[in-house]
């Protein structure tokens, strides 16, 4: 049964379709009398489930019947789990943008990167700047993150506020930046704030994140203390590292080059916005190999192991322009998403299997996150003292584990969130009253495809059982003309499984004398794909993806 918004327009409702199943590819909703606002529309990796897909969106559908009434999409900060979807989704909401100029930086500059030529409407904001939308007004408050100008949103109506918190952290020295603004987190904990939805991703770690000051010092020794090429590798958006990164190197006395697109982009916007201003002009790679071993510092993109950055392609001797070597060190400044330690793995073996030195935060201080820990959960609660608790930005566990501690904190009313819950904003009766559709879709070369469709479940087929492709020429009496052509990628070797190949060419053969002179096309093509898989089943145990092509003339 669908549910019906009218019936709820006089109350508060928050619908989470991103971000509340796994750790990234936000999108928030608030609705209130008849009109929503859209709080970040990031992106997600993919994972083995979507063979030949690297990323993946949230699906709108839902929120698209709505759009007319879609007031304007609000982007906390500048992560591609958080805008990185807009530039392949807006033109289905086509609705006003709101973001600090340096967000908004960054998505000029990946609209342009990515060769996309639609003009976006994008309202910058300043920190503390308040906006009044239909029925809801929306302050940015400065919280301390990865990158600059990250931004929670205090929504107001006159049901009440809600502290949308995004990503952030408690760094007394952020190091880029202005630290959390604690002073307007607690007058509104003051006022009184209806709801907070809050960030769960390190709601399992105990202490706090550590400040960037801490990982710039440590990563300054490192860095120091090698004698060849350093290469670093970190989220191209983490501008904090970054400069800490670059402050490192020109401490060691190194150049700075840059390696990978997302990097080379990152740096720009940053600054064309005022950041990274100390830096000096950085090397290209081809630039690299005119500078002494122990002179060079490399900022390149692959920290989780991506295929096609530029840190993997180094770690199969692939780069065309950046060759390490026995001796030399590659730093991981980060840390592994869930999901993406067996790609990370691969690319830590193939660059010790050749003598490359590699260094991460298990050993190291050479990472701090730029999410809340228990200890900043606490006093955030104790700064906001909301109401009501959705904790969201997690999987089921981190989701639930924050629940607890919100209660432990005696937050009066929690809700678990998760994508596609329309979850009521109300004191005393706070409650999921309803679902609606929420999922992904594939971004797919230069399409946009369902992760369920045909075509994402025959390549996971393909994947695991191959596939057995025959072509045959009928004559007008469906007499075949020539032996049956027969190619198995995945299934059947050519060599190996000569006897094989030689039987399933007899039996379609077999079957075709067995068909009658007038039997259609259809029938002949589902005939063979019988016969094929029959004899495939009882040799191999296998159900391969089977395509004939019948040809008549």
């Amino acid at each position: 049964m669908t549910f019906n918004f009218k019936e709820y327009e006089d109350e508060l409702l928050f619908v989470p379709l991103g971000g509340s199943n796994e750790i990234g590819m936000n999108l928030n909703l608030y609705a209130y009398k008849g009109k929503w606002i859209m709080i970040d529309l990031g992106i997600g990796f993919a994972n083995e489930y979507v063979p030949g897909v690297d990323v993946l969106l949230p699906d709108i559908s839902f929120i698209t019947k709505y759009k007319k009434d879609l007031l304007g999409i609000v982007l906390t900060h500048a992560h591609e789990d958080h805008l990185g979807a807009v530039p392949y989704l807006w033109e289905e909401l086509g609705c006003p943008v709101f973001a600090t100029p340096f967000t908004a930086a960054v998505l000029k500059a990946k609209l342009t990167d990515e060769g996309i030529t639609t003009r976006i409407p994008v309202t910058e904001m300043g920190p503390g700047q308040k906006i009044k939308l239909g029925p809801f007004e929306f302050e940015m408050v400065p919280l301390t993150h990865s990158i600059p100008e990250m931004q929670a949103i205090a929504l107001r109506t006159d049901k009440g506020v809600v502290m949308h918190t995004g990503d952030w952290k408690l760094d007394p020295e952020p190091l880029v930046g202005p630290v959390t603004d604690e002073e307007t987190l607690k007058k509104y904990g003051d006022e009184g704030v209806l709801a907070m939805v809050c960030d769960s991703t390190n709601v399992f770690e105990d202490g706090r994140s550590g400040s960037e000051a801490e990982v710039r010092d440590s990563l300054t020794k490192i860095i120091s203390s090698c004698n060849q090429r350093v290469v670093v590798t970190t989220f191209a958006s983490n501008i904090a590292r970054l400069e800490s990164i670059i402050r490192a190197g020109q401490a060691a006395g190194r150049h700075i080059a840059i390696a990978g697109r997302s990097l080379r982009r990152m740096t720009i916007a940053a600054q064309e916005s005022g950041y990274l201003q100390d830096a000096k002009p950085f090397l290209n790679e081809r630039e690299i190999h005119d500078v002494a071993k122990n002179d060079i510092l490399i900022i390149c993109s692959g920290c989780q192991g991506e295929p096609l950055a530029a840190l993997s392609k180094i770690a199969r001797n692939e780069h065309p322009n950046i060759r390490l070597s026995a001796g030399d060190t590659v730093i991981f400044s980060s840390r592994k998403i869930p999901g993406n330690e067996s790609k990370v793995a691969y690319t830590y073996n193939a660059l010790t299997r050749r003598g490359i030195e590699v260094i991460s935060d298990k050993r190291h201080h050479v990472h701090a996150s730029g999410h809340p820990c228990r200890d900043e959960l606490t006093l955030m609660y104790q700064m906001v003292r909301p109401k009501i608790a959705i904790p969201t930005h997690g999987e089921a566990r981190h989701i639930h584990e924050h629940a607890k501690l919100a209660k432990s904190l005696q937050v009066p009313e929690i809700v678990e969130a998760k994508n596609g819950s329309v979850i009521l904003l109300a004191e005393g009766k706070a409650m999921e009253i309803a679902n609606v559709p929420s999922g992904y879709t594939a971004v797919d070369g230069n399409s946009l495809i369902p992760v369920d469709s045909a075509i994402i479940r025959t390549r996971r087929k393909i994947r695991e059982d191959g596939c057995i492709m025959v072509s045959i020429v009928i004559d007008k009496n469906n007499q075949l003309l020539a032996p049956p052509s027969i190619s198995a990628p995945g299934s059947l070797d050519a060599n190996e499984d000569k006897d094989l190949l030689h039987a399933l060419r007899d039996d379609i053969e077999e079957t075709m004398e067995k068909l009658k002179p007038k039997i259609t096309v259809d029938k002949i093509n589902e005939e063979i794909r019988t016969t094929i898989r029959k004899l495939v089943r009882a040799e191999l145990g296998k159900k391969p993806v089977i395509d004939v092509h019948v040809v008549k003339v």
